[in-house]
């Protein structure tokens, strides 16, 4: 529950407030003048309020110049009532979109306290933990953070964690809540800081974790999952970034990333790799560089495959980088597409 006063109201928590005491059509007719971003963040706020003192009502409808309390003990908020002025200004279908990015954006924030804290103090926090709930905690988290707390999770438990976080559809606000609530207050012994609703788990989030996991770690969560669930291992593999996916770019994709790799790190990622792989990253290197790249291929000689599959992994984390960045399009293992 919010905790408010008088004085600290903000423009959000005052519109809010403004909605809880208007009738549903009107309340759904203002709404309807804001953006979906705006609704949704009115929503949150209507979510967390409940019920909100007689003072603070009065002093929020002064605000806005519109009403004055008279004799009311309070106003009613809570999930439901967001939900039916949601639904009431946009729709059922478009409303159900918006509560799902209200909880998803609450239940997130519930884990704030661990964004900057040290991958293996978060896994040592986790230690002990069901799965399913370690799972609810990564799918919470920045996927480049979750990757790194999985890579330091104890082997045993990298199988278990991953197959949680494939097969959990949703996780209430409320359970994640208690959850956040239980690991802050142990957090204070463990966790410090570094120098510097409802979430769905399922495949792609997993998938977002390993593409972002050290190579020993892909290979040890999918080796694992292989042994118990073979069907899921498989799944997970079809939806993974690779090397051999640089063929799905277009050629301007292709150029941006390979700006950023050094020709002796190309050399090695292409060693045993598909001839279209190969064709596409000479087709798409200047001149120079493919003189550079052939001369360093010439002298190349056989290369540990350890080194083969670190090379190409720099490479995806290129692509995972611009991509994220919105600079370029991967097309997914689903997607029909076309090799040059």
């Amino acid at each position: 529950m919010t905790t408010l006063t008088k004085d600290s109201l903000t423009g959000i928590q005052t519109t809010a407030i403004v909605l809880m005491n208007l009738d549903s059509d009107t309340a759904a007719e203002v709404l309807r003048q804001f953006s979906e971003d705006e609704a949704q963040e009115i929503a949150s706020e209507i979510v967390k309020m409940r019920k909100v003192d007689a003072d603070i009502v009065e002093q929020a409808l002064l605000d806005y110049h519109e009403m004055v309390v008279e004799g009311r003990v309070g106003s009613r908020g809570g999930r439901d009532f967001a939900e039916d002025l949601l639904t009431a200004s946009f729709g059922a279908e478009k409303a159900a979109g918006l509560m799902g990015k209200v909880n998803s954006s609450m239940a997130g924030r519930s884990f704030e306290f661990l964004d900057a804290a040290d991958a293996a103090q978060v896994a040592a926090l986790l230690e002990g933990e069901m799965p399913v709930s370690i799972a609810t905690v990564m799918v919470h988290l920045r996927p480049v953070h979750a990757s790194n707390i999985l890579s330091q999770l104890k082997a045993s438990s990298r199988t278990d964690v991953a197959e949680a976080i494939a097969k959990m559809s949703a996780a209430t606000p409320e359970a994640v809540s208690l959850l956040a609530t239980s690991l802050k207050s142990r957090a204070a012994a463990v966790v410090s800081p570094r120098s510097s609703a409802e979430v769905a788990g399922g495949i792609q989030p997993l998938v977002d974790i390993i593409n972002r996991a050290p190579v020993d770690t892909e290979k040890a969560v999918l080796d694992g999952l292989e042994a118990r669930n073979p069907e899921l291992a498989e799944e997970i593999r079809s939806r993974l970034l690779t090397f051999a996916d640089i063929v799905r770019l277009e050629a301007r994709d292709v150029q941006l990333v390979l700006r950023g790799i050094e020709i002796a790190v190309l050399a090695v990622a292409m060693k045993g790799s598909p001839e279209p792989v190969q064709e596409k990253i000479r087709s798409n290197l200047s001149e120079r560089n493919r003189d550079l790249l052939g001369d360093e291929l010439n002298t190349l000689g056989q290369v540990r495959a350890s080194q083969v599959e670190e090379a190409r992994a720099e490479v995806v984390r290129a692509i995972r980088s611009l991509e994220q960045e919105g600079q370029i399009t991967v097309h997914r293992a689903e997607e029909d597409v076309f090799v040059d």
